[in-house]
């Protein structure tokens, strides 16, 4: 209900509200929406589970609804990864409960023409406590002027602590349990292909997806509580832009 009552609000706002006080200078610009995402319960999971996707997109510096913006730009980036219960799942058994954890960082992005590089890092909250982000890039296709497409690539890392948290298996856990005990420490643990699409129902409003299709590397995908290294994911969503003027 309450995700329902944000999108009421958010997209409520009158089509003029758009431009806050911006007047053909530089602005900060970014998409926002909501929507939800098919992903995996928990980091290798081979079910999956429907979450909130909270969108914030295409963050920067230019020119009134220029999106993606052009050249550097920083904002911030957020995250959340799903609670995991070892009453959920049978090969969970004995391992220790993991809350859903809220990640928080910053995301630093440079756009030349129809390729965006990205790299993003998080802190997280609750469920963790590490680091966490991406590296990645983009490559932007416009096939009409309402629908354009996005083809990408990225690895994901986390620290000791993150992946610790969900690919390692502590001593008492692995008497209780039965999984052999595992501490992996930091470093790459995902790789991962995506594919975007973007459907402009006017200036300022659109239909948003996303099909990601991941897969654990390293020692997050030899860890002994991984069901399917392979980890898809499938997100739809509505955004709206806002710009603020300078």
């Amino acid at each position: 209900m309450k995700y329902a009552l944000a999108l009421a609000v958010l997209f409520a706002v009158p089509a003029h509200a758009q431009d806050f006080g911006a007047t053909g200078g530089r602005t900060f610009s970014v998409d926002l929406g909501v929507g939800a995402a098919l992903r995996p319960a928990y980091p290798g999971a081979d079910d999956a589970e429907v979450a909130p996707w909270i969108i914030w997109r295409d963050a920067g510096f230019g020119p009134v609804g220029t999106a993606p913006a052009q050249g550097f730009s920083i904002a911030p980036s957020f995250g959340t990864v799903g609670k995991r219960e070892s009453s959920d799942d049978a090969a969970l058994t004995g391992l220790d409960d993991i809350d859903r954890a809220y990640e928080l960082g910053l995301r630093v992005s440079y756009g030349a023409g129809p390729v965006t590089a990205y790299g993003s890092v998080r802190r997280g909250f609750e469920g963790h406590e590490g680091i966490t982000g991406e590296v990645g890039a983009k490559y932007r296709t416009e096939l009409s002027d309402r629908v354009t497409l996005w083809s990408g690539a990225e690895v994901v890392y986390g620290n000791d602590d993150f992946n610790n948290t969900y690919f390692g298996v502590t001593p008492a856990e692995s008497v209780t349990s039965g999984l052999p005990a595992s501490a992996p420490g930091g470093g790459l643990n995902e790789a991962a292909i995506t594919f975007e699409a973007r459907y402009a129902i006017n200036d300022t409003t659109a239909l948003l997806g996303e099909v990601r299709y991941g897969k654990l590397i390293g020692d997050a995908a030899d860890s002994p509580v991984v069901q399917d290294e392979y980890q898809p994911s499938l997100r739809l969503g509505v955004t709206r832009r806002f710009s603020f003027g300078f």
